[in-house]
């Protein structure tokens, strides 16, 4: 029932917006038509076969290449024209009039660089790659909406386009899919995310912004290497740094409206310290890896993140990479 309720949505949600028909009862019936299809035992079987090809070979961010073409092949059994590729490996599918108003729903395709541990039938059969953000999942639903869509084609009074985006995992694919006109002349898109903490068939939403936006940096902190007799003529990197993942925090608590969702999150490995000590001698470099600062939409991070770690740690200490990710 999940995977019917969320096709439907899917489908549904254009559907009412592309002013189907004047008449409530025609619009009545083609929802009715919808939910109808996507119960039908051929088209479930379908869908899980689909899921499953694609859960078997997670492919990582612009490397979508056996994805895309499983896309493809899908898109031309049901006579839907499309466009590739688009940033590498994406795919754009049309379906309507070509008038407009034009909408669109975008699915993401990318994996993630985890080995899977559940041992089942359809277990990723690539060492180190899996599906578990559930794109393998949204792939599926987005092909599903397709071929709800299609049997519909002549009702439509607008166009749908169908993005099947790349690189969604830290590689800023929507970027890229924007920039190469995925999205021009489009009024307005939707998406829909898996998620495990909710019950089977509930779909939930919000007024406003929902889930986040994010932006990463890097930060060298280099210090002055010196004997631990003398720590007068030393500048230890290590106390900086740790003074600096301390002040981070209050951003969120000292710096930001409250009312706005806003996460302020380090990850240290011991990968990501370059600088040993050796007896009593310590070197001058370290690095803080893969940080991120997430929050709702907000465009004042990199202000944030500078200003605390300038003077947190004096800038003969600090070397810093900022990036924004989509």
């Amino acid at each position: 029932m999940e995977r019917h309720l969320r096709l439907f949505c899917f489908s549904q949600l254009v559907l009412s917006l592309l002013s189907i028909s004047s008449s409530s009862l025609q619009t009545e019936s083609v929802t009715r038509e919808l939910l109808e299809s996507a119960r039908d035992a051929e088209f479930f079987d379908w869908l899980k076969s689909v899921r499953r090809r694609i859960h078997e070979y997670p492919e990582l961010a612009f490397q979508e290449h056996r994805t895309s073409q499983l896309i493809r092949t899908e898109l031309d059994s049901l006579g839907i024209d499309y466009e590739w590729p688009v940033a590498e490996t994406g795919v754009v599918a049309t379906i309507g009039s070509g008038t407009k108003p034009w909408f669109a729903l975008r699915a993401d395709m990318d994996a993630l660089p985890i080995q899977e541990s559940v041992e089942w039938e359809h277990k990723s059969k690539i060492d180190g790659k899996m599906h578990a953000c559930g794109h393998d999942a949204h792939v599926t639903m987005l092909l599903g909406a397709a071929k709800l869509l299609q049997k519909t084609r002549d009702k439509l009074k607008g166009t749908v386009k169908l993005v099947f985006q790349p690189a969604e995992e830290g590689h800023a694919g929507a970027y890229h899919m924007i920039k190469q006109g995925a999205l021009d002349g489009v009024q307005s898109i939707f998406a829909l995310h898996v998620d495990p903490m909710i019950p089977t068939g509930t779909i939930t939403s919000k007024p406003g912004p929902m889930l986040a936006g994010s932006g990463r940096f890097a930060v060298t902190v280099q210090g002055k290497g010196g004997h631990a007799a003398s720590p007068h003529k030393t500048r230890d990197p290590t106390l900086a740094l740790s003074m600096t993942i301390l002040a981070l925090q209050h951003i969120v608590s000292r710096e930001t409206d409250p009312l706005e969702p806003r996460v302020c999150y380090l990850s240290l490995s011991l990968s990501c310290f370059t600088t040993y000590y050796v007896y009593d001698l310590w070197t001058c470099v370290l690095h803080l890896g893969n940080c991120c600062i997430t929050n709702t939409f907000q465009e004042n991070n990199e202000y944030f993140l500078k200003m605390h770690l300038s003077c947190t740690c004096a800038e003969k200490y600090l070397h810093m990479v900022y990036m924004r990710c989509m």
